[in-house]
């Protein structure tokens, strides 16, 4: 089994305090020789380890200053009310959504048993990025029932908001019965969309949504950039 390599480990390890809020946005971190004595390794592990949080724009380095953190990773809570807009908000930054296409096909197995679906039944899909102070956190799929909601597809066109599409095809509130997290390693394409590194940390969730009748309205599927999206369980 191969081991993870020292300057990601050092990476990984910072990031993990910067999440605690052991560092704040805008607070400096220990310059590269007290990192490196901490670890017991080279300033020049120390530098790749920097680097490659500096290219998930997790800090910024200044010149004759030292390494400064950019920002903290986004608090996103998974519950019974997942709402993307709020749970950033609530987080202190600022939400948005592109759109990457809109289309319709035949529904896979998955996609079939999740919504209470025949085989080859048609679905609406809506691919994007979730963007969280202009920088992406996740590349997400929601994959609608087309017979159930017919004008999904137009109304997430117009609003990039599955809870304000769902409102306009008449589901008024929905809640989420199930959600599975699993670790990966970001593909080529993953890591193009999200502009992290390939084969850098990733968080992969399938999540069910229903509508108030308990009818399944949306199957997701979200792969977040790991060292930007801290998953917290909501209960309530």
């Amino acid at each position: 089994m191969s081991k993870t390599p020292v300057w990601k480990s050092i990476a990984l390890g910072l990031t993990s305090e910067i999440a605690e809020g052991r560092y704040s946005t805008g607070d400096r971190l220990p310059t590269e020789a007290q990192l490196a004595a901490q670890h017991g390794v080279n300033r020049h592990t120390v530098r790749r380890a920097l680097a490659e949080m500096a290219e998930q724009g997790l800090v910024r380095p200044r010149r004759g200053a030292g390494v400064f953190v950019a920002a903290r990773p986004t608090d996103y809570p998974i519950g019974k009310r997942v709402r993307y807009h709020k749970n950033i908000s609530a987080s202190g930054k600022f939400p948005g959504k592109t759109i990457l296409s809109l289309t319709t096909r035949k529904a896979d197995e998955a996609e079939a048993e999740a919504l209470h679906l025949e085989p080859g039944d048609n679905v609406h899909v809506y691919d994007g990025l979730s963007l969280a102070d202009g920088q992406p956190i996740g590349l997400f799929q929601s994959v609608f029932p087309a017979d159930r909601l017919p004008d999904i597809l137009a109304a997430l066109s117009d609003t990039q908001s599955v809870t304000k599409a769902l409102q306009r095809c008449g589901v008024e509130d929905y809640t989420r019965v199930s959600t599975r997290l699993t670790a990966r390693a970001a593909t080529a394409t993953q890591a193009l969309h999200l502009q992290i590194s390939e084969g850098a940390p990733v968080l992969f969730s399938i999540g069910i949504n229903v509508g108030p009748a308990g009818e399944p309205v949306e199957y997701g599927r979200t792969v977040f950039a790991g060292e930007r999206v801290t998953l917290t369980i909501d209960e309530d």
